[in-house]
């Protein structure tokens, strides 16, 4: 059975999950059974268009590409344009949703809307915003679960790596009492270039150039995204809310180059920790930059990869280390949480 999809968004990552599901069309359907149609796209700038028996991906992806719009794909019987997300959303034929629309990180909007609208239209969504996630899980998990529809969103702490479903999977059966990673590699890589003797302000410029670090990096040099994933792993991993309130949040700008340099002059290494310590029903955590022996498997994660440890009471520390970010491996996390929905795995 076709499975549809209504992307919400057609900026990097909704294109890069269309070139996947372009480019791997025969192996996701012979080898996984996985059929999948676009049959809308929704983006304020790009454009808006809705056809019941699918679109083209190789058009889109190419109108995208020569003009930056969808304004002149071509017209055929059937075809709806100028469609709102929110229309979208309710009155197309997709299954899933799948909403990586440009979204406040202050308050998860319109992503958080957006899902309301797709649970109470019956669809299930797949999403890699963080911000619905951070501030809206119970809401949202309530009524995704009254309506009986999904929500994948294992792209919001390391991008393509499982992070969410290896604790929530993989390690099932284990109680996780303590959560420590490295979930932000700009701020990873512009630490690697400072113990090079890089000043900050230089590493960070040449982060923005190499596309590491973004045109505003507040986000990422105050720790505000690193805060959003603990929000995330609190909530998801170890069942407890937190407000952003209760966690301490520091950032990287506060460290000098020569504290970064002598860190590891003395055999250890500053790395921006977000870090979850649960004991009963408590849970406390904080972001922040910590000072760790290079013994410690965090310590030896360089450039922009990500990673986490999750410490077991059966299992003991296991860590897993992978890209937190990057275009393909956003888009592979979109499919990722789309095998799993199909499949009825969670």
């Amino acid at each position: 059975m076709t499975h549809r999809l209504a992307l919400i968004g057609f900026g990097t990552v909704g294109q890069a999950l269309t070139e996947i599901l372009q480019d791997k069309k025969e192996e996701l359907l012979m080898g996984e059974g996985l059929d999948v149609q676009i049959t809308a796209v929704a983006d304020p700038i790009k454009g808006c268009l809705y056809h019941p028996e699918g679109l083209d991906t190789g058009e889109l992806l190419r109108q995208v590409e020569e003009r930056g719009n969808l304004d002149q794909y071509p017209d055929s019987p059937g075809l709806e344009r100028g469609w709102d997300s929110f229309r979208t959303i309710r009155e197309s034929n997709a299954d899933t949703v799948i909403e990586v629309s440009y979204t406040d990180g202050k308050t998860g909007q319109p992503a958080i809307d957006h899902c309301k609208a797709a649970f109470e239209s019956g669809k299930n969504v797949v999403m890699t915003n963080k911000g619905p996630v951070a501030l809206a899980y119970r809401e949202l998990s309530l009524l995704a679960e009254c309506h009986g529809v999904r929500w994948g969103f294992e792209g919001t702490v390391m991008s393509g790596t499982p992070t969410l479903r290896l604790a929530r999977s993989a390690l099932r059966g284990n109680e996780i009492t303590r959560i420590r990673g490295i979930f932000n590699g700009t701020t990873n890589f512009i630490l690697a270039r400072m113990e090079d003797g890089i000043p900050f302000g230089e590493a960070l410029v040449e982060a923005q150039k190499q596309g590491i670090a973004e045109a505003d990096p507040t986000s990422d040099m105050d720790g505000t995204d690193v805060l959003f994933k603990v929000l995330i792993l609190s909530q998801v991993v170890l069942g407890v809310p937190l407000d952003r309130d209760q966690v301490e949040c520091r950032g990287i700008r506060s460290l000098s180059g020569t504290e970064v340099q002598r860190a590891r002059q003395g055999g250890k290494r500053w790395k921006l920790l977000g870090q979850l310590q649960r004991e009963g029903k408590r849970v406390t955590a904080s972001v922040q930059p910590v000072l760790l022996p290079l013994s410690d498997p965090l310590a030896g994660v360089t450039g922009t990869m990500n990673a986490v440890t999750y410490q077991c009471d059966l299992a003991g520390p296991v860590t897993l280390v992978g890209a937190g970010a990057g275009r393909k491996e956003t888009g592979y996390a979109l499919l990722s949480d789309l095998l799993h929905m199909v499949k009825g795995h969670p």
